[in-house]
């Protein structure tokens, strides 16, 4: 089911609109409006999708325990001697 709708472009909208018809990439400007509003829907709805599973992770995340600024230092040294020492560059 299609509606008929009336919409404003701007001029530089129209011409690219109109040059994508012309190169034979789309049947009438009608075509390129609709295939722009669906790939707009998509990277809507994976937008959306994105979102919620950063926020899906971030409820994991805050419901794990977590450890204190001087455990995370720790850590950290030991990763940066771990790794020196990987590819010989202890102290």
């Amino acid at each position: 089911m299609t509606i008929e709708a009336s919409i404003s472009l701007t001029e530089q909208q129209d011409a690219f609109a109109r040059s994508l018809v012309e190169q034979g990439h789309y049947d009438d400007l009608s075509d390129v409006v609709r295939q722009a509003l669906d790939l707009l829907r998509r990277e809507t709805e994976a937008e959306a999708a994105e979102i919620e599973a950063f926020r899906t992770l971030i409820a994991e995340r805050r419901s794990q325990p977590s450890i204190s600024a001087d455990e995370m230092d720790e850590r950290i040294d030991r990763m940066i001697e771990r790794k020196r020492r990987e590819y010989g560059l202890a102290d």
